[in-house]
């Protein structure tokens, strides 16, 4: 059986090719290896469904580490505020959120894959689950047939792949698709986790100290081999057994992953400021203000409230403070390193958790081999790629969705175009 265009995968980009593709008239095949479609997204934002992000273009961009400045074209094409419409044209109304962040009304994320299901139903799209592919077939520099591991074969004008990355395998993402991308010519960048916690052997990791303590609002950074940031996240984090999470540090992972990869480094400094509205000189003289006032009060009475409990016993005794001690008994030296470990906190990170258990990929196919404009392969006629399978990689936010569905909306519909509709 022959079709216009078959798209390969029924995540959120996969789901917006083929309903790009039927909208330009096309006859289209979509084909998933799980038993339903829309997993990933019925699981996203929690359950809730993050579809994407209101702040400006720029904005999102930057929130887009990974090759975001790809998307410039893509987003003038179809943006953020299209991804809204069309949703609200499916009667599916959006909510904002902080940061901009866009959730259906409903706060359920299904209602989101059911009102796609719904649409790809009255497009008349094909729909073949529980189909995983053997193969995608080329000739004479065009795309010719998909392969089903069974042995049935689809022959198409033009194929969509759309099977997402390697992280989050259990919605089917186990990267099926980079070897399609090689055979066709296209280049592998690097895989590794992003959006992932990161893992530390630091004793006090090991000994479990600061285990499930969680600090609020603290500025966390990833340090380069002479001390400088690299980049700097102010959101919530987490102390695990095995190292540290939470937004924070879901933000810093990739930073972690390439200065490893950069430098060549076993082990990588993070550092944590957990006050990041306030300036060290103020707040050392803050300290010895309520010293001076209070010299009979225990240090951590005097400090109470600055930080919580046990992180501010923890930083206490590191600088060799005893925290039942009389502030008037404190030397300023002693007062002004625990000022700096309030301010700059530094330990060694030595990795993050593998790539099954981040919520990116960082990595991918090339885009720098993909025509920005319509998602097209730059080797092979009819081929196109979407979603998370490109080397495009965003914090969580509404970010990653956002360039799904616009890769995938501009792949679906330039798939379609670019075929002979029979």
């Amino acid at each position: 059986m022959k079709y216009d265009v078959i798209v390969i995968g029924g995540g959120p980009s996969g789901l917006m090719a083929a309903i790009g593709a039927a909208e330009q008239k096309a006859k289209v095949l979509l084909i998933d290896k799980g038993d339903k479609l829309g997993r990933k997204l019925a699981i996203s934002g929690g359950g809730r469904c993050n579809v994407t992000n209101r702040l400006p273009i720029d904005e999102i961009i930057k929130h887009i580490p990974g090759n975001g400045r790809f998307l410039y074209s893509a987003f003038s094409l179809f943006s953020n505020e299209d991804i809204i419409q069309f949703f609200e044209n499916l009667g599916i109304k959006l909510k904002e959120e902080d940061h901009g962040r866009m959730f259906p009304v409903t706060d359920k994320a299904q209602s989101v894959v059911d009102a796609l299901l719904s649409r790809l139903r009255e497009l008349k799209v094909d729909i073949k689950t529980n189909s995983p592919i053997h193969d995608v077939h080329y000739a004479n520099g065009k795309v010719k047939s998909v392969e089903l591991r069974n042995g049935e074969m689809y022959e198409a004008n033009s194929v969509v792949i759309a099977v997402g990355g390697k992280s989050v395998p259990q919605t089917g993402s186990t990267g099926d698709g980079y070897a399609w991308a090689e055979k066709a010519g296209h280049t592998i960048t690097e895989l590794f986790p992003t959006e992932v916690p990161v893992t530390s052997a630091e004793p006090f990791i090991k000994e479990k100290t600061l285990q499930g303590l969680s600090l609020r609002s603290v500025a966390l950074s990833v340090l380069n081999p002479k001390g400088k940031a690299l980049i700097t996240h102010k959101m919530d984090m987490i102390f695990t057994h095995f190292g540290i999470s939470g937004p924070a540090v879901l933000r810093c992972s990739q930073f972690v992953a390439k200065a490893k990869k950069k430098w060549n480094l076993k082990e990588v400094l993070m550092s944590i400021d957990a006050l990041p509205d306030k300036k060290e000189e103020p707040l050392f003289q803050e300290i010895l203000s309520g010293i001076k006032a209070e010299p009979k009060k225990s240090i951590k009475n005097l400090l109470k409230g600055h930080l919580p409990e046990r992180y501010l016993l923890f930083l206490l005794e590191r600088s060799g403070i005893d925290p039942s001690a009389q502030g008037a008994n404190i030397s300023n030296e002693k007062v002004r390193s625990f000022v700096k470990s309030c301010k700059a906190f530094q330990f060694a990170v030595n990795g993050t958790l593998p790539l099954e258990k981040a919520f990116v990929t960082g990595g991918g196919v090339s885009v720098k081999e993909i025509d920005p404009k319509t998602m097209a392969s730059k080797f092979m006629n009819g081929l196109f790629f979407c979603g998370e399978i490109l080397d495009i990689h965003g914090y969580t936010g509404g970010y990653n969705i956002t360039s799904a569905l616009i890769t995938g909306r501009l792949a679906g519909m330039n798939a379609a175009l670019s075929t002979n509709p029979l």
